[in-house]
């Protein structure tokens, strides 16, 4: 591995985890347009898949007692079948095309955040649908963390509850997702070793997050992830 494909890996690592321990969500869609600098989005997947097995661990220990196992449960069964789908696209699919989806992905996602705000879709039939698709985008790109939002949002009101399930939710893909990327060949055990290396930079960027989320001002947080996400979005839907 070379020192800048290191260096990659780590600011990746370190803004989407960040990210992700402030306000629950959004760090693939962070970590990912920086992996894919200086790697292949198989390679990036396989990292993420770990650091968000790791960050499940810790979180989830910390915030079970705010969890709401009931979303967790209605949730199951769409996100095995929508994760298993996106892996499957993701091993077979083109990387160009799909680099590009990921771009258009993390637009619509901030045009969404910015017309949509804290609105949730109450209608309980459609909780299957986004569930089904926020596996399949969490398969195949680590990011269906907005579409679960949206169902979590219908059941949800607390803040805190909201984070703590969606630590939950994200629990959820990761005990899926690591066994099929193993069983498919993407996630080997040169991913682990550079993962553990990292780990010290992940584990500050937890602690970090978790002093954040205490004291910032979560409106502004959102719009500077927005902003991130506009022009890491931008850029790979542009870029040849």
């Amino acid at each position: 591995m070379s020192i800048e494909f290191f260096l990659i890996l780590g600011l990746g690592v370190f803004l989407g985890f960040f990210i992700q321990t402030v306000i629950g969500f959004a760090g693939a869609l962070v970590a990912l347009p920086i992996l894919l600098i200086t790697m292949s989005l198989q390679d990036a997947i396989a990292y993420l898949a770990l650091f968000y097995l790791y960050s499940s661990i810790i979180l989830i220990s910390k915030e079970w007692r705010n969890v709401d196992k009931k979303v967790i449960i209605k949730l199951i069964i769409a996100t095995i079948f929508g994760v298993s789908l996106g892996i499957w696209v993701l091993q077979y699919g083109k990387p160009i095309v799909l680099k590009k989806m990921l771009g258009a992905f993390i637009l619509l996602y901030v045009m969404y955040s910015i017309y949509m705000k804290d609105k949730a879709i109450k209608n309980t039939k459609l909780e299957f649908v986004f569930g089904l698709a926020g596996g399949f985008f969490s398969g195949l790109f680590s990011t269906g963390g907005p579409l679960y939002v949206i169902v979590v949002r219908n059941s949800v009101i607390d803040m805190k509850v909201f984070r703590a399930t969606m630590f939950g939710v994200l629990g959820l893909i990761t005990i899926t997702r690591i066994p099929i990327l193993y069983i498919q060949g993407m996630l080997n055990f040169s991913h682990l070793y550079y993962s553990l290396l990292l780990l010290p930079l992940f584990l500050l960027a937890i602690y970090l997050g978790k002093k954040m989320y205490l004291k910032l001002n979560e409106v502004l947080l959102k719009r500077i992830v927005l902003i991130v996400l506009f022009l890491s979005g931008s850029m790979l839907l542009l870029k040849n």
